[in-house]
């Protein structure tokens, strides 16, 4: 593998807005119910009485925007039993539709969700990181569509030598179970996957 392929998304520029997860869908064209691309709302925090008033104590609220993290170490690809799940020379992990039988084994080894069942193709499915886009010396569909340019992309020894290591911001799971290409530039009041005390808020909507 000459380079690995990785996004960048600046959790203080992000709002929420979820124009990415909407690009994705719509440059796609996914089914209803198919989502590559999430934003998790993470919040925390209390309010405490003084005297007749409630006032905030440590409240946060942070996004954070995920899509497939391309693993260095992939359990997508390990598990699959047919081989249609590939790391490519530009560490893009793809999924060949031709290969797959739907067992849906990699959506549930993944700790991000990131493969996805499609009723209509009877496969999994997952963000291919706009391969076709990038061919043409385009960026990916989200990263255009950030209307706060909170998304980067590129190798990610250069996003790392740019912006930091961080690729676990609360509510993310241990980077150490998939080495996750993922660089993330904190929010001033952003959690680690190490012993949070916030809340994902919006689990019904991500869940899915």
């Amino acid at each position: 593998m000459t380079k690995q392929l990785a996004f960048h998304v600046n959790l203080a520029n992000c709002t929420g807005c979820k124009a990415c997860q909407i690009a994705c869908k719509d440059k796609n064209d996914l089914p209803v119910g198919v989502v590559w691309r999430h934003v998790f709302e993470y919040s925390g925090g209390e309010w405490v009485a003084d005297g007749d008033q409630m006032l905030p104590s440590n409240v946060f609220t942070y996004y954070v925007s995920t899509a497939c993290m391309h693993c260095q170490q992939p359990l997508c690809v390990e598990i699959c039993p047919t081989g249609a799940m590939t790391k490519n020379a530009d560490g893009v992990v793809t999924i060949d539709q031709n290969a797959c039988v739907g067992c849906r084994y990699c959506g549930w080894a993944c700790p991000y969700g990131a493969p996805q069942f499609s009723e209509a193709s009877g496969t999994m499915t997952k963000c291919n990181f706009c391969v076709d886009l990038l061919a043409k010396g385009q960026r990916p569909a989200c990263v255009d569509a950030c209307p706060y340019r909170a998304i980067d992309f590129g190798p990610i020894e250069e996003l790392r030598a740019k912006y930091g290591t961080l690729a676990d911001p609360a509510p993310l799971p241990d980077p150490a179970l998939t080495t996750p290409s993922i660089v993330y530039t904190p929010h001033a009041k952003a959690q680690t996957s190490i012993n949070p005390t916030g809340q994902l808020m919006n689990i019904e909507e991500v869940m899915k």
